[in-house]
């Protein structure tokens, strides 16, 4: 879901060359999620091998970053550790979103409505175990580093862009990685200017938001953000508080910038709510402010073209040629880089 800020963030639009020889770290659940619900067939069943066995996480992993890389950018996938108790109610509420996906997905497939079957089905998949420990393996396969986080990817990838100065900015469609601190956040990171979507193919032009000039054009410091990131609602408190969108938000963080006192103001709003959605905010304000985060080494793997052959032609029965080519590309790169004494990228 991610948090909505949407009407008060001012983005720029950059290009991909723009990031040549810097590092990101991306929000890797966040990316294969796009990858499951848009890397689909016409009827919008996911793309499968012989043994029914979800391959589109795979598909998306292998193109999109082959052309990242290629365009010099040098990519960390940071993985979801385990989840806050507190998200237990996002959890809830995205059970409910699929299983009504289910219901509407049948009742096309019964009709032959191919447009509507599309469109639930790109809200039936999740994520498993070993699909997460294949994308991983076929990322590093790729010369891509990856980082378990120990909790929220998200707050994981934006304390190591804070921490280390050589990470240029945190990659993820949501907005949720400003209010965990991260100095720059990068949305719809893909060499290509068109996006499939289930409602068709849209442009999309990548876009960097800077935390500091985004603070300074609303006038509030990170405290505040996180208080305004509660308001309207986070993966922790879904429903907010009523009857407060991005503007009246902003507008009372102004108004009460010590938090104590805005919530205080605020509490009979958030008696309203229904007990399930009832929440103490402190709880959610400490998890922005003080996630559970671990420090690495920055190191990239090197790749592999055995292992990614393995993962995807021999296991998963993906076209040689086409795999054969996207190797070829990495290949050219290796060569290209340790010409220009960069091969300790891979």
């Amino acid at each position: 879901m991610g948090l909505n800020i949407r009407e008060i963030v001012d983005r720029n639009e950059i290009n991909v060359k723009d990031l040549k020889g810097k590092i990101v770290c991306v929000d890797a659940f966040n990316t294969l999620y796009q990858f499951l619900s848009t890397v689909r067939q016409m009827d919008g069943t996911p793309l499968m091998d012989s043994a029914g066995c979800v391959t589109s996480h795979l598909s998306g992993i292998l193109y999109r970053n082959v052309a990242l890389l290629s365009e010099g950018v040098k990519l960390i996938y940071v993985f979801d550790g385990e989840a806050p108790s507190l998200k237990a109610k996002t959890h809830k509420k995205r059970k409910e979103i699929r299983d009504l996906a289910k219901e509407k997905y049948e009742d096309a497939k019964a009709s032959e409505d191919l447009e509507s079957m599309k469109k639930y089905s790109s809200q039936l998949l999740r994520l498993d175990d070993e699909m997460i420990a294949e994308s991983k393996e076929l990322l590093e396969a790729l010369g891509v580093m990856v980082v378990q986080a120990p909790s929220e990817g998200e707050a994981e990838a934006a304390y190591l862009c804070a921490m280390h100065s050589e990470i240029y900015a945190s990659v993820s469609q949501d907005y949720d990685s400003l209010i965990f601190g991260a100095p720059k956040l990068i949305r719809n990171l893909t060499v290509s200017r068109k996006r499939k979507t289930p409602g068709g193919y849209i442009e999309v032009k990548p876009e960097i938001i800077e935390l500091d000039d985004f603070l300074g054009e609303l006038g509030i410091n990170q405290d505040q953000l996180i208080s305004l990131g509660v308001l309207v609602g986070t993966d922790y408190n879904p429903k907010g508080v009523p009857g407060i969108g991005q503007k009246r938000a902003l507008d009372l963080v102004k108004k009460f910038p010590e938090p104590s006192e805005l919530f205080d103001s605020l509490k009979d709003k958030i008696d309203e709510l229904d007990e399930e959605d009832q929440f103490y905010w402190k709880d959610i304000f400490n998890l922005f402010k003080m996630p559970e985060v671990i420090d690495v080494e920055i190191e990239f793997p090197k790749v592999d073209a055995d292992k990614i052959r393995e993962i995807l032609i021999d296991k998963h029965e993906f076209s040689p040629d086409r795999i054969e080519k996207q190797i070829d590309k990495l290949g050219a790169l290796i060569k290209a880089g340790k010409q220009k004494n960069l091969g300790d990228w891979f």
